[in-house]
């Protein structure tokens, strides 16, 4: 089988993640989460009380900070933070940083360069668009907010995590306008893009379209 990179974009809360690990299981491909890569770098920016403001500092963080990924277990600076990158302070925080050109320079280089051996599925907001524009295959999944609102309030319900589901939609509608209309990359689908809406959908069913797209390209 040839090796390909397969992009995979869309709003908050839509399962690009999830998605994509299954799929990268049954390819046998690497996934690469860039949103996983940018909620860490809005961790290490609370962590270390970094100003947004403050470029050197910022540029420092971003010269040292080191991002690992063990399957669906995500390493900051070597500390598991697979958990601690999901609240929702750090989830609304991270679209904030993800619009300093500083921090998505940094991050696109990086993913850029990981998947140059090919053979990746990589998602996030402007990977078709801006870190993988000649991906062989591009995917953009969308549902609507009530539905992403309720699927992130069951699976909070189901880790026992305190939540209230209009904040969550509020969140979740807040953060679609900060990412389609931030001046660097907003998020949007790419002409070549295929769209799968998932509101109706299960994962199984939404894995099962994804992967007949995956293996028309093949």
């Amino acid at each position: 089988m040839r090796k390909i990179n397969i992009a995979i974009d869309g709003p908050s809360g839509v399962g690009k993640s999830s998605i994509s690990n299954r799929l990268a299981e049954h390819n046998h491909m690497t996934h690469l989460d860039t949103g996983a890569m940018y909620r860490c770098v809005a961790l290490a920016i609370r962590q270390n009380d970094v100003a947004l403001d403050d470029e050197m500092a910022l540029q420092q963080l971003l010269d040292t900070i080191r991002i690992s990924f063990d399957g669906p277990v995500v390493y900051l600076n070597g500390n598991d933070v697979t958990e601690a990158i999901k609240v929702n302070e750090i989830s609304n925080f991270t679209s904030k940083i993800a619009t300093i050109p500083m921090v998505r320079e940094r991050m696109v280089a990086l993913q850029q360069k990981a998947t140059e051996p090919k053979n990746f599925i990589v998602d996030g907001r402007d990977i078709g668009t801006t870190v993988l524009p000649d991906a062989e295959v591009k995917i953009f999944l969308s549902a609507s907010p009530k539905a992403r609102a309720e699927r992130r309030y069951n699976e909070y319900v189901e880790k026992g995590i305190e939540s209230d589901y209009e904040t969550i939609y509020q969140d979740i509608v807040a953060r679609d306008y900060q990412d389609t209309h931030r001046k660097v990359s907003p998020l949007r689908k790419a002409d070549d893009a295929i769209e799968v809406d998932t509101s109706d959908l299960t994962i199984d069913e939404v894995e099962e379209v994804v992967q007949d797209i995956i293996d028309k390209a093949l």
